[in-house]
């Protein structure tokens, strides 16, 4: 809206004729993107279900509850395995995120044209598939069980970890670093001495948020066989075991949220 004075003479507009007509347009082309999107949804949308899913959802509602309370009995091996997995394929990941976070730090790479879009490739391969896909390659390669659901999160752990780390390392202090090589220390002492312990807190905080973030995906593996608690609510769902499946569920989100506060006491002892 422009501003005049008391003369009627303009002091002020927000936008040039042009650039409110170029506005205009991105929200016509907007709007034109979101009704093409929504009328492909439409006609692949089958709106009787829709309309009918509050019925449903009150049908199970009514078939879960009250939760099978005696088959928590059950559950304690399976949650057990679920925490092995995401504690093991964290530790795993952030040994293998160490060198590869080094390798693609630009302060630290021995080579900027060869080693680090190396170590760049190994970060963003890992990060752009998720943990169920690599779950299924790896039980289709090792066979099901724990230990496909271990390295499944190890790897999708992996890039997260080390991206996370490399710009850590990227952004430390680089006196310290000049001050210590003044001192004719070596290579691995100047990385031992003078970069090190400014990532430490860094890298406790990637740890257990990384640990937190894998204790809510460890607990799905198990849909598609890579053991946890997730092979459980796999097979009740399948025999339509509805209490068995509220309890599974209830058990999971207190997982999820003993998982969250321990990692929030952490973090807060760490910052």
């Amino acid at each position: 809206m422009p501003v005049t004075d008391h003369n009627g003479t303009k002091l002020w507009q927000r936008r040039t004729a042009r650039e409110s007509l170029s506005h205009w347009v991105m929200w016509l082309i907007g709007v034109a993107i979101f009704a093409y999107c929504w009328q492909r949804i439409s006609e692949t949308t089958t709106w009787f279900f829709v309309w009918d899913a509050p019925r449903i959802a009150g049908d199970l509602w009514a078939r879960a509850t009250p939760p099978k309370w005696d088959y928590i009995a059950q559950l304690g091996k399976p949650i057990w395995d679920t925490l092995n997995i995401a504690t093991l394929g964290t530790l795993i990941a952030l040994v293998l995120a160490i060198p590869v976070a080094f390798l693609a730090a630009r302060n630290t790479t021995p080579s900027k044209l060869f080693i680090r879009p190396i170590a760049l490739l190994i970060i963003v391969s890992t990060r752009s598939i998720n943990s169920l896909i690599w779950a299924l390659l790896l039980i289709a390669i090792i066979g099901p069980g724990v230990f496909a659901g271990v390295i499944a999160i190890a790897i999708r752990s992996v890039g997260f970890c080390a991206k996370l780390l490399y710009e850590a390392i990227e952004e430390i202090d680089d006196t310290q670093v000049e001050a210590i090589t003044a001192t004719g220390a070596s290579r691995w002492q100047v990385m031992a001495y003078g970069i090190v312990p400014q990532i430490l807190p860094a890298f406790a905080g990637i740890a257990v948020f990384r640990w937190d973030i894998n204790i809510r995906e460890s607990t799905v593996l198990g849909l598609v066989g890579a053991g946890g608690i997730g092979l459980q609510l796999s097979a009740s769902l399948n025999v339509l075991a509805w209490p068995q499946v509220s309890l599974i569920l209830l058990v999971i989100l207190v997982a999820v949220v003993v998982s969250e506060w321990v990692s929030a006491k952490v973090r807060g002892a760490i910052i």
